[in-house]
């Protein structure tokens, strides 16, 4: 990567993506855009601009004047508001795909397309879900996942687009809220167990879920982009993990932190509907033997980081 396009830049992942990638390849090589320009200033100096992925013309412009040669395409509307609004849930998070992989191909762009958990269904072995398993999802969201892993998968074989991708799992971070997504109650525990000493989970107890801590996130791009292509028999997408937890575990984590933290819960069934149709932890050894991936953080050495960047954020 050396110019860079990121779509979706003032989400939960873009905000520290793009400052990331401006650290490493420089401010002006990385153009962020997004739908809204409300929080600009969290990622640093560096081109902004406005952009619809709907808007495919506009996209093409863009990149064009960027002379990028990589799109790092973040733009979506996550599980539990997808679920809200399907039609624009499926407009947003396919067409715009479908906008992004022509610019790319007609560019002759990198291409990456973040997957997720939700890509997985009711049918999918739940316990250390393969690599390669049944794909059988039932939200909007992860039918999105699902098509656009297999488009992506066929513009690099019938076209030669370099397109990569990995299935996110619930991604925490300190910085960044989440926007509407099911695995969301693991950031909001933390703030609450700052600012209350308690926290209601609209989780219900005993459901696992994959999750990451943003640092290895943001590490995850990187290193599968710059990856040897000829490791790669995988493209979109690979399977990815840190840790696997419930709720009680986590409370539990935070409690050895916050002393007297008290978990409450107040299931919201829609939701749960969505957790249990996802794995409880999946198999990320395809990763690790095609590129190198390597999480650093564990649920003790992320709890330990979040309150410490919490407390001094909300102070």
């Amino acid at each position: 990567m050396k110019r860079i396009v990121v779509t979706g830049g003032l989400g939960q992942i873009g905000t520290e993506l793009i400052r990331r990638l401006r650290k490493e390849y420089g401010n002006d090589c990385v153009l962020a855009t997004d739908v809204k320009e409300e929080g600009t200033e969290r990622l640093g100096e560096g081109p902004f601009e406005l952009l619809d992925v709907t808007d495919g013309n506009k996209l093409s412009e863009l990149v064009k004047r960027h002379r990028a040669d990589t799109v790092l395409h973040l733009a979506g509307i996550l599980s539990a508001n997808a679920e809200k609004n399907p039609q624009l849930a499926w407009s947003v998070n396919m067409n715009g795909l479908y906008n992004a992989l022509e610019v790319a191909r007609q560019e002759s762009c990198s291409f990456f397309f973040p997957s997720s958990i939700a890509a997985f269904g009711p049918g999918t072995p739940q316990d250390k879900t393969p690599q390669d398993t049944v794909q059988r999802p039932n939200t909007i969201y992860g039918v999105a996942k699902v098509s656009g892993e297999l488009l992506c998968d066929y513009y690099h074989g019938k076209y030669g687009l370099d397109t990569r991708g990995v299935r996110f799992p619930g991604l925490i971070s300190y910085d960044a809220l989440p926007g509407g997504g099911t695995t969301d109650y693991a950031v909001h525990i933390y703030y609450d167990a700052i600012r209350k000493g308690s926290y209601t989970s609209f989780i219900a107890p005993g459901t696992y879920m994959d999750m990451m801590y943003m640092p290895d996130a943001l590490d995850s791009v990187v290193g599968l982009m710059e990856a040897d292509p000829s490791r790669l028999k995988h493209r979109c997408c690979f399977n990815i993990t840190a840790m696997s937890f419930e709720p009680d575990q986590l409370a539990a984590a935070i409690e050895k932190h916050v002393p007297g933290f008290v978990l409450n819960y107040d299931v919201d069934p829609a939701r749960q509907a969505i957790a249990e149709s996802w794995p409880n932890s999946i198999d990320d050894s395809a990763a690790r033997e095609e590129w190198d991936w390597n999480p650093k953080y564990d649920l003790e050495a992320m709890t330990v980081d979040m309150l410490e960047k919490l407390k001094a954020k909300l102070s």
